[in-house]
């Protein structure tokens, strides 16, 4: 039951994940049959992630309310007729409003998921369980642009999101047969008030940030939007702090563990999320290849990051979280860092080395960076802490992705306004940079931070 309860939630999460990767590789197949342009489509991505940002939020609660089991179930429900109402789609309208339904249910799944993972899994065994259910995380952004355009250019746009049909009902039958979870309910009231400054907050800043990195919109609504974020973030905090039962409680972060985890595996994720931005982009107007050929590349950290799968476990209870996340953060920085040295000369084994070692290394971060989350956190405490951690990731993507859009807008007046591969050479050494400062969080904790978790015990120094 160990493996199958994780098994179970990563086929649910891939789904999800990829789902908000795939749609990318389709935008103009999409505008062109529904009669719209594709900067234009570009709102139908940032209407899924404000839908993650303003619902978010709600899922600790509804998993305590109305069990988590059944919202995760109901969660796959929403998220199948999303997809669809998105495949029935006619008008720039209908699309938009059908990827906002479809991030209803999405943002119940990632963190209602690992609520259930957390609540099934005893702590001893969190870093394997941990270990399933990043995989869906890194591999669905590689995969999905290649079953994108593979499904896109060799069938009809349709099929990816009819794909996640069959998915989605056997992901539904699977979890109400295997996933035995103790059904923990909580009788407290909604935050109604936070509820809402939060979905202000979330969604102004995720939409400025997508408005940034993805300028459907003049750029000045998505500078507008981040400020109107910040201040009800601000809000947010001082309603908690006299609200006796907040949506999101701050109160969360006096325990360090799960504060490092936060906040390491946020600025991580900064450079992690931009690079399915960055490199795409660069193997396709700096190289001058295609989509599936820039695909095929990219595809090769997925492995990587399965095969890490085989390798946690034993390498946190050999040498602790600390040791481990610190390193892992510096040399995954390093190999992000080092895609900026890519050129047409470069070998694609090299390229395809790079991306292996690489995929292998943010695998194992985040399987770590996880679990040593939960390491001090009580089961009362992890609906909160989930949700906390789900928004917290889509912030940090969002913010990855909008500060290698601005680089690449910023340097590309060096180059006489056009992409050069300066440009991206430029934002992967920055986001790179960027990454590896998550190793300053991890290398000041105790070597044996976490040692109830992943099975370390160093010596007392």
């Amino acid at each position: 039951m160990i493996r199958v309860t994780p098994l179970i939630l990563a086929v649910a999460l891939f789904m999800e994940q990829m789902d908000s990767t795939v749609i990318a590789t389709s935008l103009p197949a999409i505008a062109a049959d529904i009669g719209t342009d594709p900067i234009a489509l570009k709102l139908a991505l940032t209407a899924y992630f404000v839908a993650l940002a303003i619902f978010i939020p709600l899922s600790g609660w509804m998993a305590d309310r109305f069990g988590a089991k059944t919202i995760f179930r109901l969660a796959i429900l929403v998220f199948m007729l999303g997809s669809l109402a998105c495949s029935f789609a006619f008008s720039l309208e209908s699309f938009v409003l059908s990827r906002f339904f479809q991030g209803i249910g999405s943002s119940m799944m990632t963190p209602v998921g690992r609520l259930l993972l957390v609540r099934s899994t005893p702590r001893t065994e969190l870093v394997s369980a941990m270990a399933w259910l990043t995989v869906p995380a890194l591999v669905a952004p590689v995969t999905g642009p290649l079953i994108g355009g593979f499904l896109t250019t060799y069938l009809s746009w349709h099929w990816i999101f009819w794909i996640n049909i069959p998915i989605g009902v056997a992901g539904i039958i699977l979890a109400g047969i295997f996933l035995d979870v103790p059904d923990q309910r909580t009788p407290r009231p909604v935050d109604l008030p936070g509820f809402l400054i939060a979905a202000v907050a979330f969604s102004g800043t995720v939409f400025g940030l997508s408005v940034i990195s993805l300028p459907a919109l003049p750029i000045l609504y998505g500078y507008m939007t981040i400020a109107v974020g910040v201040t009800a973030g601000i809000l947010y905090l001082l309603h908690a702090r006299h609200t006796p039962h907040p949506l999101l409680d701050p109160r969360l972060f006096r325990h360090k563990l799960f504060r490092s985890s936060v906040t390491g595996g946020s600025l991580f994720r900064i450079g992690v999320g931009a690079m399915p931005f960055l490199l795409p982009l660069m193997l396709q107007l700096g190289f001058g290849l295609n989509p599936f050929q820039s695909g095929a590349i990219t595809f090769v950290s997925a492995i990587g990051a399965i095969m890490s799968k085989f390798l946690a476990e034993r390498i946190f209870a050999r040498f602790g979280f600390p040791r481990v996340l610190g390193f892992a953060a510096i040399f995954g920085g390093v190999l992000i860092a080092a895609q900026g040295f890519f050129t047409t000369e470069t070998p694609v084994p090299v390229m395809m080395a790079v991306l292996l070692a690489g995929g292998v290394l943010r695998s194992v971060f985040f399987t770590g960076s996880n679990a040593i989350g939960y390491a001090d956190i009580s089961d009362e405490e992890a609906s909160q802490a989930t949700a906390i951690v789900a928004v917290c990731q889509q912030l940090s993507v969002a913010f990855g992705v909008a500060v290698a859009g601005a680089i690449l807008e910023l340097t590309s007046h060096l180059t006489g306004g056009h992409l050069s591969l300066l440009n991206f050479q430029i934002a992967f050494f920055v986001v790179g940079g960027l990454s590896a400062l998550a190793s300053l969080i991890y290398l000041t904790l105790p070597r044996n931070a976490g040692a109830d978790v992943s099975g370390h015990h160093a010596h007392k120094e």
